[in-house]
């Protein structure tokens, strides 16, 4: 059977767009993509990039009030929101040109608009028109989940954060997960007046609880108003903004309200189900582990699946399936030991596994040190930085490590490559210590501090 296309791409974001260019640049395919929204995806557009553009702007007035401290004469101003948001603007306009033409130069034919599955080898254009493909791939990513909450309309998601009309002078972010936290940090940064609404216990659930409790004293500490056991009842519109009940009987107004409380496979309405592809409980696609789908020749990657939602992981699934399906190669995405950053103030860097779930696989040995770091004691600064290393007792294998403080997740890329690799704590120890420098904690820890 003739096809249009080796390959039909559905989503334009990282994985997608990279799947797509090194299949037609690589190997040869003919290759079709069709993303109905902005090429780049949630990373480029409404994620990774334009938050971590957030992060560095809102650090400066922190970073301003040191200098004063540090002898400098700092005249310290308020924060221009509409000047930042077209620079930003901009900035993510230029991105999206950048994938458009690595596309184009692979030779990527592109459909600006929205795809549906309507066979196994067919895919459903918006114009009304059909291509026929060898292999459709789906990375059509996550979506904002937002609760079913009365009025619930008056509330915003990350993909509007970043294109408010002004910078709000009250809000309120619902959530405790990483993007919740960020938010939480950035805005406060920016000078806004910051709630934060979580249900559980603790913020940050799933990550090292040492951890979770560091950031969330440090987060409280430079005024988040934290408010764990809490949910939203209901929001309604008052003089002022938007006023809230919550679940513990209190009223708040808040000029916005910002729900960051998860993401859902971005699956509904593609026409998978029927056509045979199962979907999980929460909308996943569910593949095996060479991305392949219930149906043969369609795969899937990228937040979609739900297995690991982190860019790189999106990438290096896209590479695998290409490698697998075009290359005569197959490769599984290896999903063990990801680095990963939660941009918060300060960062927080982790590799591999926490203490909580470290104890349930053996006997461990746990280092840990929080202390004053120089550049903040000098000034008196209370932050304190974390660095932690989980052992495994009997292999002496470094299980997880664990580092809270600023640039944390320049400093876990680099830990990452030592853990992947199996480095035990005596190889940690024989290394020497690059000093002046926060990392050196990481070399120079001696006693456990408990073991399990």
């Amino acid at each position: 059977m003739d096809f249009d296309f080796d390959l039909f791409v559905i989503g334009g974001g990282s994985g997608g767009v990279r799947a797509a260019r090194v299949a037609a640049g690589e190997t040869g395919a003919k290759v079709g993509l069709a993303e109905e929204s902005r090429m780049g995806g949630t990373c480029v557009i409404r994620g990774c990039v334009p938050k971590k553009l957030m992060v560095f702007a809102s650090e400066y007035a922190e970073g301003m009030h040191e200098a004063v401290d540090y002898g400098w004469d700092v005249k310290i101003g308020g924060f221009d929101w509409t000047k930042f948001r077209t620079r930003l603007e901009g900035e993510l306009d230029r991105l999206e040109g950048v994938y458009n033409r690595l596309l184009e130069g692979s030779g990527v034919t592109v459909f600006p608009q929205r795809a549906t599955v309507a066979d196994a080898h067919t895919v459903r254009l918006a114009d009304g028109t059909t291509k026929t493909a060898k292999h459709i791939l789906i990375a059509t990513g996550g979506w904002p989940s937002i609760p079913e909450v009365e009025n619930g309309e008056l509330g915003i998601s990350s993909n509007e954060v970043f294109h408010l009309e002004e910078l709000p002078k009250r809000l309120l972010v619902v959530g405790g997960g990483y993007i919740a936290c960020e938010m939480a940090c950035i805005f406060n940064g920016l000078g806004t007046e910051v709630t934060q609404f979580y249900r559980g216990a603790q913020i940050l659930r799933g990550f090292d609880g040492e951890a979770r409790g560091h950031i969330a004293e440090h987060m409280q500490r430079h005024g988040i108003d934290i408010h764990c056991g809490t949910n939203i009842l209901s929001m309604e519109k008052v003089d002022g903004g938007i006023e809230v009940r919550s679940t513990t009987g209190d009223t708040f107004t808040f000029e916005e309200v910002l729900f960051a409380i998860g993401r859902t496979p971005n699956s509904a309405g593609l026409g998978l189900e029927e056509v045979g592809v199962e979907i999980g409980r929460r909308g996943e696609v569910v593949v095996d582990q060479y991305s392949q789908t219930s149906v043969p020749s369609i795969y899937a990657i990228g937040d979609v699946t739900n297995r690991v939602q982190l860019t790189p992981v999106a990438i290096r699934e896209g590479m695998a399936f290409v490698d697998t399906v075009f290359k005569g190669n197959p490769t599984a995405p290896d999903h063990d030991l990801i680095p990963s950053a939660v941009f918060t103030q300060p960062e927080y860097g982790t590799v591999g596994l926490s203490e909580e779930d470290a104890r349930e696989k053996g006997p461990i040995e746990v280092y840990s040190t929080a202390f004053r770091p120089m550049h903040k004691s000098f000034i008196g600064r209370d932050d304190r930085v974390l660095m932690k290393l989980i052992v495994c007792a009997d292999t002496r294998r470094v299980l997880g490590v664990h580092i809270v403080s600023d640039h944390a997740g320049e400093m876990i890329q680099l830990a990452g490559v030592a853990v992947k690799m199996g480095a035990t704590k005596e190889d940690f120890d024989r290394t020497v210590a690059v000093h002046p420098t926060m990392s050196e904690e990481l070399v120079t820890l001696k006693t456990p501090v408990r073991t399990a």
